[in-house]
C-alpha cells in the first residue's frame, strides 16, 4: 500500500507542474538613457523593462533599429518623442508607469505612413493608437512630472512589476533548432552546468568513470560466464542475463561520457551559431542523439528484465511451471522488454527532449525539463517497482507456503531456505538502488525551481536579465546528491555477478583458460545418486512418505524407476548385474513389504509389489531366490510358470503407465523449473 500511495503522490505531482515560465517579480531603479535617439529629450532617465517588455537598452536599440530611416528623415516631429515613450519611457521619482497620448500616436503615424511603406516597414500592433488614454499633450506630460499626493507612502521610488525569467542573449539559439530553458523558447542553459563549481565537475566525472568501469567489469563477466555455457542458465533464472546485458550497455555508455567529457554534451561557442557554450539539446547532434538512444533504451530495458525476472519466479513458484514451459512464453518477454523501451526512446526523439548531462557527459531525459523527468522516468521505474515487488513477494509466500506444509526432508529443506534467501538478497540489492535514484529524482523535481531562482538571482546583473524579487528561498543542489544518483544507477547491475558467483563458475573459467571443458561432474553424479524429485515433493500428498529414487540419467530432470534400473542391468556384465539387480530388489521389496498388509491387518514380512519391482524378462532365478526366502520352498514348474507369466504382465502394463504418466509430467512440466534452480544452487553450495 504505500508503493501505490507513493506512485499516486508522483501522479499527482506530475499533473501539477507547470511548463509555463517560471513566475518571478522584477524590481528596476531609474537608470540613464544610453539610446543615441532619445537622447536630448526633456527627460534623461528610464527604466527597463520598459512598455514593450524589452528587458535592457541595448535590446530597446535593436528594435528600433526599423524606424531609424523615418527618424533620420524627419518625416514628423512627433515620430521621435512617441518612439521614445515606448522604447525608453520616462522614469519618475514615483515610479508611475506613463504612456502617451492617442493624439501624439495619431500624428505621427499618419505624417510617416506613407515613408514607412516606402520602406517596408509595418506599424507594430502594440503601438496601435487606442492602446493609448485619450489626451493632446506632448510627452512627458506635466502630470506625469508632478509628486502623486494622493499615495506618496505606497509609491516607491522604483518600477515593480512581473516580468518571469528572460533568457540571457548569450544563450539565444536558433529557433529552427527547438531548444528551450525554464519554459523560454530559443534558449539553453549555460555549459558548464550552471549549478556546480569547476572543481566539483572534475571530481564528478572521475568519480563516474571509476564506478562506470567497476560495473562494466562485473556485468561483463556475468555475460561471459553465460556465454561459456549457455545451457547453465535456463528459465526462470535466464533474464538475469538479459539483466546484466543491459546494465552493461549502461555502463559502457558512462564510460563513454567520461572519456568524451562534455564535447558531445555541450555545444561549443562558435560565431554564427552558438553566442555561448550551451548545453546540447534535440537531435541535431547526432553523437549526442546516440548515446542518449543506448542509455535510455538499456535503463529501460534493464529495469522491464527484472520484472520479467520476477514474473519467472512467480510462474515457477505459484502455478509451478516448469523451465520448458516458461521458456515458450520467451517471445512475449522479448517483446516486451525491448518494445516497450524502444516505443518510450522514440517518443522522446520525436518529441525532442534530449539533453546533455555536462556533469556525466552523456545525454538522457529530464535534465531540466521535469514534465520529461516525471513521465519517463519516475512513472515508469515506479510502475516497474510496484509490480516487481508484489509478484516477488507472492513467489516467495507460496514457497514459504510450501516449507511449512508439506514435510519435506531436512536436505531439501536447507535448498528451499537458502534458495529463498538468495532471491531475497539479489531482490535487496536490486531494489536499494533503484529506490534511491527514484528518491534522488523526486528531490530534484522538488527542488529545480529554486535552485533556478537562486541562479537567475545571482547572475541576473551579469546577464542582464530581470532580478528576482521577494525570492523567499535559495538553495543550491548539492554534488554529493548526484553523486549518489549516479552511483547507484551503475551499482543497480552488479547483483548479477552475485547469481552467477559459485564454484561451478571458478570450474567453467578455470576449464576455459585451460583449453579444455570439462565434464560437470556435479550435475552428472546428482543424477545418478539416489536423491528426491523435488517436483514430485511440491505436488505430493503431505501424507504420504517420502521417497528417495534413483534420477538415471535423463537430460530432462525426470526418469521412472524401471527405465533407470533396466538400463543399468543391460550396461553392466551379467555379474555385476546380478548383484545390482539383488540389491536393488532387497530394497524395493523391504520398502513395499513395510506398506504391505495381509488380510487380517499385519504386516507381513514378504510380499510381490510387480509395479515398483519391474524385474526383467527371464529373471527365474531371482524370483525363486524370493520365493524361497519368504517360506516357499517348492514350487512346481507349472505355478512358477504360472506366477512368471503373471509377473511380467502386470509389470509391462505397470510400466507401460508409468511411462505415459512420466511423458505428461515432462510436457507439462509443474515445479520443474523451481526444483532445477533449487539443485543449481545446492550445487553452487
Amino acid at each position: 500500500m504505500d508503493l501505490l500511495w507513493v506512485l499516486l503522490s508522483m501522479l499527482t505531482t506530475c499533473l501539477a507542474i507547470n511548463m509555463e515560465a517560471t513566475g518571478s517579480h522584477s524590481m528596476f531603479t531609474c537608470e540613464p538613457i544610453t539610446l543615441r535617439m532619445c537622447q536630448g529629450l526633456s527627460y534623461n532617465t528610464t527604466f527597463m523593462p520598459n512598455i514593450l517588455n524589452h528587458y535592457d537598452q541595448q535590446t530597446a536599440a535593436l528594435a528600433m533599429e526599423p524606424f531609424h530611416p523615418m527618424v533620420n528623415l524627419e518625416c514628423s516631429t512627433e515620430i521621435r518623442p512617441f518612439l521614445c515613450s515606448l522604447y525608453a519611457p520616462v522614469c519618475t521619482e514615483y515610479g508611475r508607469v506613463t504612456l502617451p497620448c492617442r493624439r501624439l500616436c495619431q500624428r505621427a503615424k499618419s505624417d510617416c505612413y506613407k515613408l514607412m511603406d516606402m520602406f517596408g516597414v509595418s506599424w507594430p500592433e502594440e503601438m496601435e493608437c487606442s492602446r493609448f488614454p485619450q489626451c493632446d499633450e506632448s510627452y512627458p506630460r506635466a502630470i506625469d512630472l508632478l509628486p502623486n499626493t494622493d499615495s506618496t507612502e505606497e509609491s516607491p521610488s522604483s518600477v515593480q512589476r512581473d516580468y518571469g525569467f528572460w533568457c540571457p542573449r548569450e544563450l539565444k539559439i536558433n529557433p529552427e533548432l527547438g531548444y528551450s530553458f525554464m519554459g523560454v523558447h530559443d534558449c539553453s542553459p549555460p555549459c558548464p552546468n550552471m549549478y556546480f563549481r569547476k572543481d566539483e565537475l572534475i571530481f564528478a566525472r572521475y568519480f563516474i568513470g571509476v564506478i562506470s568501469i567497476v560495473c562494466l567489469s562485473a556485468t561483463l563477466f556475468t555475460f561471459l560466464t553465460f556465454l561459456i555455457d549457455v545451457g547453465r542458465f535456463r528459465y526462470p533464472e535466464r533474464p538475469i542475463i538479459f539483466y546484466a546485458v543491459c546494465y552493461m550497455m549502461v555502463s559502457l555508455v558512462f564510460f563513454l561520457g567520461f572519456l568524451l567529457e562534455d564535447r558531445v554534451s555541450c555545444n561549443s561557442a562558435s560565431p554564427g551559431r552558438f553566442r555561448a557554450s550551451t548545453i546540447t539539446q534535440g537531435s541535431h547532434n547526432k553523437a549526442c542523439t546516440l548515446l542518449f538512444m543506448t542509455l535510455y533504451f538499456f535503463t529501460m530495458a534493464g529495469s522491464i528484465w527484472w520484472v520479467i525476472l520476477t514474473i519467472t519466479w512467480f510462474l515457477a513458484a505459484v502455478p509451478k511451471w516448469g523451465s520448458e514451459a516458461i521458456e515458450k512464453k520467451a517471445l512475449l518477454f522479448h517483446a516486451v522488454a525491448w518494445g516497450v523501451p524502444g516505443a518510450l526512446t522514440i517518443t522522446l526523439m520525436a518529441m525532442n527532449k534530449i539533453e546533455g548531462d555536462s556533469v556525466s557527459g552523456v545525454c538522457f531525459v529530464g535534465l531540466y525539463d521535469l514534465m520529461a523527468l516525471c513521465w519517463f522516468l519516475l512513472v515508469p521505474l515506479a510502475l516497474d517497482v510496484v509490480v516487481g515487488v508484489v509478484l516477488l513477494l507472492a513467489g516467495i509466500a507460496a514457497l514459504n507456503r510450501v516449507r511449512m506444509e508439506i514435510p519435506l526432508e531436512k536436505e531439501n529443506q536447507d535448498k528451499l531456505v537458502k534458495f529463498m534467501i538468495r532471491i531475497g538478497v539479489f531482490s535487496v540489492l536490486y531494489l536499494v538502488p533503484l529506490l534511491t535514484v527514484i528518491g534522488c529524482y523526486l528531490y530534484e523535481q522538488s527542488y529545480r525551481s529554486v535552485w533556478e531562482t537562486t541562479w537567475v538571482q545571482e547572475h541576473c546583473r551579469e546577464y542582464h536579465i530581470p532580478c528576482p524579487l521577494k525570492v523567499e528561498q535559495t538553495s543550491r543542489p548539492d554534488i554529493t546528491l548526484f553523486l549518489i544518483k549516479y552511483l547507484m544507477m551503475l551499482v543497480v547491475g552488479i547483483p548479477s555477478v552475485f547469481w552467477v558467483g559459485s564454484k561451478k563458475t571458478c570450474f567453467e573459467w578455470a576449464s576455459f583458460f585451460s583449453g579444455h571443458r570439462r565434464k560437470d561432474t556435479v550435475h552428472e553424479s546428482r543424477q545418478v545418486l539416489q536423491e528426491p524429485d523435488f517436483t514430485q515433493l511440491l505436488l505430493r500428498d503431505p501424507n504420504t512418505p517420502v521417497v528417495r529414487k534413483s534420477r538415471g540419467t535423463s537430460t530432462q530432470g525426470t526418469s521412472t524407476h524401471a527405465s533407470s534400473t533396466h538400463l543399468a542391468m543391460l550396461d553392466e556384465p551379467p555379474s555385476a548385474s546380478t548383484s545390482r539387480a539383488g540389491s536393488m530388489r532387497s530394497k524395493a521389496s523391504s520398502y513395499h513389504s513395510s506398506l504391505h498388509r495381509s488380510r487380517d491387518g499385519r504386516h507381513t514380512a514378504c510380499s510381490f509389489h510387480g509395479v515398483e519391482e519391474r524385474l526383467p524378462h527371464g529373471s527365474t532365478l531371482r524370483l525363486n531366490d524370493q520365493l524361497q526366502h519368504c517360506g516357499v520352498d517348492r514350487l512346481d514348474s507349472h505355478s512358477r510358470h504360472g506366477s512368471m507369466k503373471r509377473l511380467e504382465s502386470q509389470s509391462r502394463h505397470s510400466s507401460m503407465r508409468d511411462l505415459s504418466i512420466t511423458a505428461q509430467a515432462i510436457q507439462s512440466g509443474p515445479g520443474n523449473g523451481i526444483h532445477r534452480v533449487i539443485e543449481e544452487d545446492a550445487t553452487k553450495a
